[in-house]
């Protein structure tokens, strides 16, 4: 070994997921409904044209792999950016490198910005004049929806393309394919194939990470054909790919209260479930169960209220994993009870005709009168206390300030308690018509 060999810096080995990134979009695994035959990003490809774009989409599905490919397809200078590690002063230096390079090479700069969503406004907007110049081709990844988190202005300027998780299928494929080239002598029988592909969760480079690790760790015991136990010994309690602030937090809450909402308890149970799986806090669906309760079951059945309440309080009393069994038993409740959004419904509509209505004064007969100066002005006078009415109701009585026009923001339904409400209601109505009949 000479000398220079011995004092030869060791390049350490690239990851797996580096060493199989594909080099052509013709290598990409997944994402047919965009690289396709006749499908848009083949055809952007294809066009010689570059724009700006945006790839939304979780984790592991390609979004930095087709910006590389871009750049190489066009011969582009790929100019990486990180929006958790970079700041204007970052975009500045990756704007003057895209001058340099194309005053003296003449060619062109793709600025690849990956978790784009945590750049500010202001960041956002830094891009903005070099996108319109045409000096760089601006490409951001996201996990987030762009329509809530980028400017509406980038927004304008890229196009969107929305990538999707890879299928079994695709990840069956990709794990055959670092089979065959980097991991020579691994093998997994049918039921670990499945496990580890459930790992991953649709995750291309979290599936990888996970061959690496298990080679590494079959290397070290010996072993050349992997099965579910050694999976349960190499790898950590099986977790869901999860962001609890992301966009799939917010899908799956919403499939939870979709669910709940369209009396399907199996469903409802199901994404409930998934969004423990996946990490999400206890508390929170608890809080949301209760919100449930009150906006799609509300007065049709209010046992819904107290139940979601006393399943919460149980969860706050055993904790986990006992206490999640109350919170299940609140979901599938909610979701067989009977259902009436008309509480919802009249609160929102309450408040949107009090926000654009004037400052009404209430009427001198419903004012109290707990002194002598407020009755000699008439408040409180000709009153009628309901109690003493016949049948606990002051038949024809307004309750309403002087001149406001006629409103009916509470509509019950014809559904579980409800349906009694609405009996109610519609005698107390003939009521007041036959007062008013009357008085007339």
């Amino acid at each position: 070994m000479s000398t220079a060999d011995l004092f030869s810096p060791i390049q350490p080995a690239a990851p797996l997921a580096e060493r199989l990134r594909p080099k052509n979009i013709d290598e990409v695994i997944g994402q047919s409904h965009l690289l396709g035959e006749g499908k848009p990003l083949r055809l952007a490809f294809q066009s010689g044209k570059l724009h700006s774009m945006i790839l939304w989409g979780p984790p592991g599905v390609g979004k930095t792999t087709l910006a590389r490919l871009m750049a190489s397809a066009f011969d582009a200078d790929f100019v990486p950016l990180s929006a958790v590690l970079s700041g204007v002063k970052d975009i500045r230096e990756a704007i003057a490198q895209a001058e340099r390079t194309l005053q003296q090479n003449g060619r062109h700069t793709i600025l690849f910005v990956d978790e784009v969503h945590r750049f500010n406004k202001s960041q956002q907007d830094a891009f903005l004049p070099f996108v319109e110049q045409g000096l760089v081709t601006f490409i951001g990844a996201t996990t987030e929806n762009p329509s809530f988190e980028l400017n509406n202005a980038l927004l304008s300027r890229a196009q969107v393309y929305v990538l999707q998780s890879l299928s079994e299928t695709e990840m069956e494929q990709l794990l055959e394919r670092a089979q065959v080239s980097a991991l020579p002598g691994i093998t997994f029988d049918a039921a670990a194939q499945e496990r580890v592909i459930g790992y991953a969760d649709g995750d291309a480079r979290r599936l990888l990470n996970v061959l690496e690790q298990l080679q590494t760790a079959a290397q070290a015991a010996g072993v050349d054909r992997i099965n579910v136990e050694f999976l349960d010994n190499t790898l950590a309690q099986k977790l869901r790919r999860f962001d609890k602030g992301g966009e799939a937090f917010y899908d799956q809450i919403s499939a939870l209260h979709k669910s709940v909402r369209g009396s399907n308890p199996d469903a409802a149970l199901y994404w409930f479930v998934r969004m423990l799986d996946g990490g999400a806090d206890p508390r929170y669906l608890a809080r949301r169960i209760v919100r449930m309760a009150w906006e799609d079951i509300g007065l049709a059945d209010p046992r819904a209220i107290q139940l979601t309440n006393d399943a919460a309080e149980t969860y706050e009393r055993l904790g986990s994993p006992e206490g999640e069994l109350a919170l299940a038993q609140a979901v599938i409740y909610l979701a067989v009870a009977a259902k009436s959004n008309a509480g919802y419904v009249a609160y929102n509509a309450a408040r949107a005709f009090v926000s654009q209505d004037g400052s009404r004064e209430v009427p001198l007969h419903l004012r109290n009168a707990p002194t002598k100066l407020m009755k000699k002005l008439d408040y409180g006078k000709d009153y009628r206390y309901a109690h003493h009415e016949e049948g606990a109701y002051a038949a024809g009585e307004n309750y309403f300030p002087e001149g406001m026009p006629e409103v009916s923001f509470y509509e019950p339904t014809d559904r579980g308690l409800e349906a009694k409400i609405t009996e109610k209601l519609a005698h107390l109505r003939e009521l007041d018509m036959a007062a008013k009949n009357k008085k007339g």
